[in-house]
């Protein structure tokens, strides 16, 4: 009664959920209702695969142990790119991935993962939380009978893995890259080929020659995966994804199904995981990225001016041409161009004007 009365008193349901909890039976002290949480990612994979264990163990804590959820990896119950389903038909009650991979389901969805130059972890929590963005991907996501919500962000990305140079936009004319998303119209834009494929399946793909390049997330996760060992060059920014939102895909009516103190702490728990998940990437990257350059001598470039300029027009193209062809891709446009504008406009004079200066300094 103690930790019910709290999150009342907190404040906390009202700002995670809104209108998602809906009056449902008690749970009796004493009983348990268990769940099951599939992922895109390798089983206990650093950041992405522990974030899900992460996630999965605040839940039972927050719920003194009225709720369980179990976590299964890639393949142990479902492939890496059948979350989305998994979830929508009952298999499990919620799914850790991302939002960009259900583009087929609605294109409008990879506004929610990440867009080339477009906003960063930062500002994606601001668009999400503050800027009428999670109104719109609950909207999105209540026509497939699923809750969204944030769980964890890697900030800025990796540009990728490389087997040859990328002096100008023409040398990715030809190029197979694991790509996902936006990025990956942008490169076939550029006059590549993208390829989706689930991380486990990246190294192999890359040291066979099945793809010539591959992103995946940044040092701590690149490391992790040996891509090293299969590639010359490590190029930088990722353009492509500048603040990659992760999700939390939740069956709706398993959600309906809980009590509504155990309804916010779902939503609660994702909060906390996606604020934890930045922040430990935020750690380990530099330290993985020191090992891959000092100790494992990997080649690391940035990309030239020139193509990051040539790439900024491409995706501008792809981002406005799907809006115009997608009426609710247009609706979330419109806001998230709107709040992107806002955003970078005052970070002009605070974020990016310190970093500047300190660089000076």
């Amino acid at each position: 009664m103690k930790r019910r009365e709290f999150i009342k008193s907190s404040g906390l349901a009202s700002a995670a959920l809104g209108s998602t909890v809906l009056s449902s039976p008690a749970v009796h002290a004493g009983s348990s209702i268990q769940w099951k949480m599939v992922t895109s990612w390798p089983k206990n994979f650093p950041g992405l695969g522990t974030g899900a264990n992460f996630l999965a163990k605040l839940i039972g804590e927050m719920s003194g142990g009225r709720l369980t959820v179990k976590v299964y990896g890639a393949k142990e119950l479902v492939p890496a790119l059948e979350v989305f389903d998994a979830v929508y038909d009952g298999t499990a009650e919620m799914g850790h991935s991302g939002a960009y991979y259900w583009k087929g389901k609605s294109e409008a969805t990879q506004f929610f993962s990440a867009v080339p130059f477009g906003l960063t972890a930062q500002e994606m929590n601001g668009w999400l939380y503050h800027g009428g963005g999670m109104e719109l991907w609950t909207e999105l996501y209540d026509q497939f009978g699923l809750v969204p919500a944030a769980i964890g962000n890697t900030g800025v990305q990796m540009g990728g893995w490389f087997n040859k140079e990328i002096n100008s936009v023409n040398d990715l004319k030809g190029l197979k890259m694991r790509i996902p998303g936006l990025g990956g119209e942008v490169l076939k834009r550029a006059g590549g080929t993208p390829v989706n494929l689930p991380g486990g399946e990246l190294f192999t793909a890359l040291k066979s020659g099945t793809i010539d390049a591959t992103e995946w997330v940044g040092p701590y996760n690149d490391l992790a995966f040996g891509f090293y060992k299969a590639a010359k060059h490590y190029y930088y920014p990722g353009w492509h994804e500048p603040g990659p939102t992760l999700e939390a895909i939740i069956n709706k009516k398993a959600l309906r199904s809980l009590p509504a103190d155990l309804q916010v702490i779902v939503m609660n728990a994702c909060r906390v995981a996606n604020q934890d998940m930045l922040a430990e990437y935020t750690t380990r990257n530099n330290d993985a990225l020191q090992i891959l350059v000092n100790t494992h001598k990997v080649d690391l470039r940035k990309f030239p001016d020139d193509v990051l300029s040539d790439l900024k027009k491409l995706s501008d193209e792809v981002v406005e041409e799907l809006a115009a062809r997608d009426p609710y891709s247009a609706k979330v446009y419109l806001s998230f161009k709107s709040y992107r504008d806002k955003v970078v406009s005052y970070h002009k004079i605070s974020e990016q004007a310190f970093m500047d200066a300190r660089a000076r300094g």
